[in-house]
């Protein structure tokens, strides 16, 4: 039994049973990755995989349970390799992070910047992408850390901090009549085109059901991944925009402008979140702290290797 016969296994399970997909991975032929899958049933004395011809078609009963144990040991391994890498080095080594676009463009360069001045020989890699996205790269060990919306708690993989809360923020163009307005609602606002975040954005959810408390439906004209695609298209004249408060700059944004009294909608609760067992380096540690002030390190370890709690309140 090796690594590679384990590695073989999660990969093909991770592409749906594509070989070929498997072997582009693993910089491998097909054939040899079919080979060292049956090396390993032939050991195991069971078959991983139900087949049709030369064809994986899905896991076997004992395969489902295998594939598990198969998955552990991959992680375990991994955090041999890191905490070996801790004490080569404490201050080397690579940290990846997962979060949406927002957060990237305007919550974390102040934390990247502080983490750069302290770890200058840590390779930071930021990955941006979509909530599902971010818990299934936190879930298959791609990334190390993600930020999550608290709409996506109750995975009892993850273990996950109170991070920060943000809250939406309404923008027209320069202009527009509902900034003459003193208090607009979201009536006033639903008389209007409507641009913001597409469904399954973090935030759309809450959006959709602020509106619908009122009783009305927005009229959601365009929608965007990302807080400046919107304003873009506000710049433009085709709609009132709904973005994260952050991506408002009045001294940059000056064809549009924000309306007053726009705590409208409920604000959100961003997690950072880190896989269940996994093994971190004291600077991945020391990033978790400069988001969360005054989480301990030793706190941060006990939750991670086995605490009870799922989130974590800083």
């Amino acid at each position: 039994m090796n690594f590679q016969q384990l590695r073989s296994v999660r990969e093909a399970i991770r592409h749906d049973f594509n070989l070929t997909e498997t072997a582009e991975v693993l910089h491998a032929s097909q054939s040899a990755v079919s080979r060292q899958i049956r090396e390993l049933e032939d050991e195991l004395g069971i078959e991983i995989f139900h087949r049709y011809g030369k064809r994986l078609t899905g896991l076997t009963t004992p395969g489902r349970e295998i594939a598990g144990i198969i998955e552990r040991i991959l992680k375990d391994r991994e955090s041999l390799k890191k905490a070996s890498e801790q004490y080569r080095g404490f201050d080397h080594g690579s940290l990846s992070v997962a979060a949406t676009h927002a957060q990237i463009r305007y919550r974390l360069p102040d934390v990247v910047l502080g983490f750069r001045e302290r770890f200058p020989q840590v390779s930071l890699s930021l990955q941006q992408c979509a909530p599902g996205q971010i818990l299934e790269l936190l879930r298959g060990g791609s990334v190390e850390l993600g930020f999550l919306p608290s709409g996506l708690t109750g995975n009892a993989e993850l273990v996950q901090f109170e991070a920060y809360r943000w809250s939406h923020r309404i923008v027209a163009p320069v202009g527009h009549p509902l900034l003459a307005l003193e208090a607009p609602g979201l009536v006033d606002i639903a008389r209007y085109p409507v641009i913001t975040f597409e469904e399954g954005m973090v935030g759309r959810a809450r959006i959709n059901e602020a509106f619908r408390a009122q009783g009305v439906e927005p009229n959601v004209i365009i929608s965007a991944v990302d807080s400046d695609v919107i304003k873009t298209y506000v710049e433009l004249g085709l709609g009132v925009g709904i973005i994260a408060e952050r991506a408002y700059n009045p001294a940059v944004d000056r064809k549009i402008a924000m309306l007053e009294g726009t705590d409208l909608i409920p604000p959100i609760t961003t997690n950072i979140a880190v896989r269940r067992g996994a093994y971190l380096r004291d600077y991945a540690v020391a990033f978790i702290q400069s988001v969360v002030p005054g989480l301990g390190a030793q706190r941060i370890h006990d939750r991670i290797h086995g605490g009870p709690a799922e989130l974590i309140a800083a």
